[in-house]
């Protein structure tokens, strides 16, 4: 028999396919059938901590600076009360998914400070998460904002997360870097055990036929190996 067994991050996994975050893993019983279906390991979906502090009037500041004078900019961000899971929810939501298979979960962790990123990713690796991935987006909005500074923000949030947690740390990326060879360098001397090259974002968009702008999002349509298959989509460990 062939042996398709491999390591991701450090993890031993029976098989090459790992399924990415989605919001079909926030169900145990479709957990349950991904690892029948042979997934080797689940990401959960993430874990946003703009959601967990809306009670932050600081941080409700800063997100809705200037869009009194500019209304149509509220439609670049994802509304907040879409988030599904507080904390609390999510981390038992963790516990249960652990409890329920026996392939490695992966936590997903998209947060907004860095004390942010550093508590939820030790609160996860308590409730039992075999490694954590950061979901990381930053978008330039100031003309003196640099490559290299913002590079260097990533850096300094990768050292903190690797730092305070014991478990492994994958950094998922943003399709905005050019020179992702020594991006993904400094990641692994920041502690970074691997790097995911892909995601979905919101994106401003313009529909030219009603000249109105408004956020962009296109979601996979089910892929097939034959007529009338469908199915979650699965990302390869190399």
């Amino acid at each position: 028999m062939i042996d398709f067994s491999t390591q991701y991050l450090g993890l031993k996994l029976s098989g090459p396919i790992v399924v990415s975050s989605t919001p079909l893993s926030e169900n145990i019983d479709n957990v349950c059938r991904m690892e029948d279906a042979g997934a080797s390991a689940i990401v959960l979906n993430s874990l946003f901590e703009e959601q967990l502090n809306l009670e932050s009037k600081a941080l409700d500041d800063d997100l809705s600076r200037g869009t009194d004078s500019f209304a149509e900019s509220l439609g670049y961000l994802p509304d907040l009360n879409d988030y599904r899971m507080t904390q609390d929810v999510y981390l038992e939501h963790l516990r249960k998914c652990k409890e329920a298979v026996k392939v490695p979960i992966l936590a997903s962790l998209n947060g907004a400070s860095t004390g942010g990123w550093v508590r939820f990713a030790k609160d996860m690796e308590k409730a039992g998460a075999d490694a954590i991935e950061l979901n990381t987006y930053a978008l330039a909005t100031e003309k003196s904002q640099t490559s290299v500074a913002l590079e260097q923000q990533l850096l300094e949030l990768v050292s903190a997360v690797t730092g305070a947690v014991k478990v492994p740390v994958a950094v998922k990326l943003s399709q905005s870097f050019t020179g992702l060879p020594s991006v993904i360098s400094q990641l692994e001397q920041a502690g970074a055990r691997g790097v995911v090259l892909f995601n979905r974002f919101y994106q401003p968009d313009f529909d030219i036929e009603t000249s109105r702008s408004g956020p962009h999002c296109t979601f996979p349509r089910p892929r097939s190996c034959c007529p009338g298959c469908t199915g979650p989509q699965f990302s390869m460990v190399m």
